[in-house]
């Protein structure tokens, strides 16, 4: 079993699914309303875990009602929450999301997210050393991520680099990240003024572009490589991105090769969209390896 350690954000989701989205000033009737666990720390540790990864999760909940949840949520799903910090007199983070038409809008609401500092993070450093894979986002501040991507490379620990939600990252951590996964948006960002083709060129089986239904794209040092996601009834695209992450994340710890790993992942992914809420479709071990030795 691989150690995975996810840095990062948890929150409580509110979700609400609609036939549109309202415009300025107009008030709709929704169809359905969900409160689940989310952030995209937390998501991330849920999914590794469930797809069979030993899990450590580094993070801030307010001592609310909200962080309870999202405590004994953790606690549920086998993630180890020894460097989860309550802290008084600061709200839990959430998530405001509006379904329509297969696909979502957030609006994100970062509480004790803002709270996950490098201090935060040196208190579980003993924790990331004995890491077979790092994995970190950004709904945390930016400073936190620089300092991860240091430690990481200091220690020789593979550290993936979900860059969501898109912001410019320095040259520092770009070069000390193992693994870059943005989307089309997050990349535009990320790599801003660099065509794909310069990008990749730059960040050879580093950079990889998540290109929603169309699959993953990399460049394998002599060409570019599309690895095709799977066909399945949409219903929620929530989460889908955490799951690729961590899905991706357990099989190059488990010492998969990097097109395998992605088609992994791929398959884990698709099968998150298939239930409302980021966390509740997201697959356990047995589904993802049984459907990929389907033809």
């Amino acid at each position: 079993m691989s150690t995975v350690t996810v840095i990062g954000s948890s929150s409580i989701d509110f979700v609400v699914q609609a036939k549109k989205r309202p415009e300025m000033g107009e008030t709709l009737l929704g169809d359905d309303f969900a409160t689940l666990p989310g952030g995209k720390g937390a998501n991330q540790a849920v999914a590794a875990s469930r797809l069979g990864a030993k899990v450590y999760m580094i993070g801030c909940i307010g001592n609310d009602y909200f962080g309870q949840q999202i405590l004994n949520n953790f606690k549920k799903e086998n993630v180890n929450v020894d460097h989860v910090k309550v802290l008084n007199d600061v709200s839990s983070g959430t998530a405001h999301i509006t379904v329509v038409d297969e696909d979502n809008s957030i609006i994100v609401v970062q509480g004790a997210n803002v709270f996950v500092t490098p201090e935060i993070v040196k208190e579980a450093i003993k924790v990331i050393q004995n890491s077979d894979m790092v994995l970190i986002q950004q709904e945390i501040p930016e400073e936190t991520v620089e300092y991860v991507s240091e430690v990481c490379k200091k220690e020789n620990i593979p550290l993936i680099l979900n860059p969501a939600p898109a912001r410019i990252v320095s040259e520092k951590v770009l070069s000390n990240a193992t693994y870059l996964t943005p989307n089309e948006h997050e990349f535009s960002v990320l790599l801003k003024g660099l065509t794909r083709e310069e990008a990749f060129n730059k960040f050879p089986n580093k950079l990889i572009i998540t290109e929603g239904e169309k699959g993953v794209r990399y460049y394998n040092g002599q060409e570019e490589v599309v690895v095709p996601t799977f066909k399945v009834d949409v219903v929620d695209t929530t989460g889908a991105g955490d799951t690729f992450n961590a899905a991706f994340a357990v099989a190059i710890s488990e010492g998969k090769g990097l097109e395998e790993a992605l088609r992994f992942a791929n398959r884990a992914a698709s099968l998150s969209v298939t239930k409302l809420g980021a966390q509740s479709g997201m697959p356990y071990r047995i589904e993802v390896d049984r459907l990929l030795l389907e033809k």
